[in-house]
């Protein structure tokens, strides 16, 4: 399964989805700040893009880089799990 359809489908086509509700569903363990500092800092490897150069502007992720973020996540579960049960 393609994680960017499943995402597509998700958000109704959005090609940018507002930081606030990557937060919301995908790090609700985090505050939005916290989140922010994190991806700023490279402790979680998903970039953050502005609309455009204003501090003001408007904060989000882009679909693809959501989609490989998870897929990244995913294939460290499993070798994490491959090497928990390797007899």
């Amino acid at each position: 399964m393609n994680t960017a359809f499943l995402l597509m489908a998700q958000y109704a086509g959005r090609a940018v989805i507002p930081i606030e509700i990557v937060q919301a569903d995908y790090f609700p363990h985090l505050q939005l700040e916290q989140l922010v500092r994190k991806m700023c800092r490279g402790e979680i490897k998903l970039p953050l893009m502005r609309i455009e150069g204003s501090q003001k502007a408007a904060r989000g992720v882009h679909l693809q880089d959501l989609a490989a973020y998870l897929d990244a996540r995913r294939a460290a579960a499993a070798k994490e799990l491959e090497q928990m049960t390797r007899p």
